[in-house]
C-alpha cells in the first residue's frame, strides 16, 4: 500500500504544512498569523479526513482507487498548472517592465520549462 493512498496522507500533509507555515511566520516575527495559518490548514485537513462519503472530498483526499479519480486529478493538475504558468509569465513581464531582472519569476519559469521537457522526454522514452 502506497502512503499517498492512505486516507490519512492528505490530512497529515495539510497539518504538517500548517506547522511549517507557523514556524516560518514565527521566525519572521508574526506568530499570530502563523497560528491562523496552522488553524486554517488543520481545519482543511479535518475537512478532508472527516468529509464522510462526499465524492469531492474523496477526490481531494487523493483516492486514486479508480480511473475516473485519477483522470480528474490529472486534468485538475494540468488546469491549475496552466494558470500558474500564466501567472509566472505575467509576473515576469511585469518585473521586466519595472526595470527589474524578472527574479524570482525567471527562476520559476525556467524550473517549470525544465520539468516539462524532462516529463515529455521521460514519457516519450517509456511509451
Amino acid at each position: 500500500m502506497q502512503i499517498t493512498r492512505s486516507r490519512f496522507f492528505a490530512p497529515a500533509f495539510a497539518v504538517a504544512f500548517g506547522v511549517a507555515m507557523l514556524v516560518a511566520q514565527w521566525i519572521a516575527g508574526d506568530p499570530r498569523n502563523g497560528m491562523l495559518s496552522l488553524a486554517l490548514m488543520t481545519g482543511f485537513g479535518l475537512l478532508i479526513l472527516l468529509g464522510g462519503g462526499s465524492e469531492t472530498v474523496r477526490g481531494l483526499r487523493g483516492d486514486g482507487s479508480d480511473e475516473r479519480f485519477r483522470l480528474m486529478d490529472i486534468r485538475a493538475t494540468a488546469f491549475a498548472g496552466s494558470f500558474l504558468i500564466g501567472a509566472i509569465l505575467v509576473a515576469f513581464l511585469f518585473e521586466l517592465a519595472r526595470g527589474q531582472d524578472g527574479a524570482p519569476y525567471n527562476w520559476l519559469g525556467s524550473i517549470t520549462a525544465i520539468a516539462y521537457l524532462a516529463a515529455i522526454v521521460t514519457l516519450r522514452v517509456r511509451g
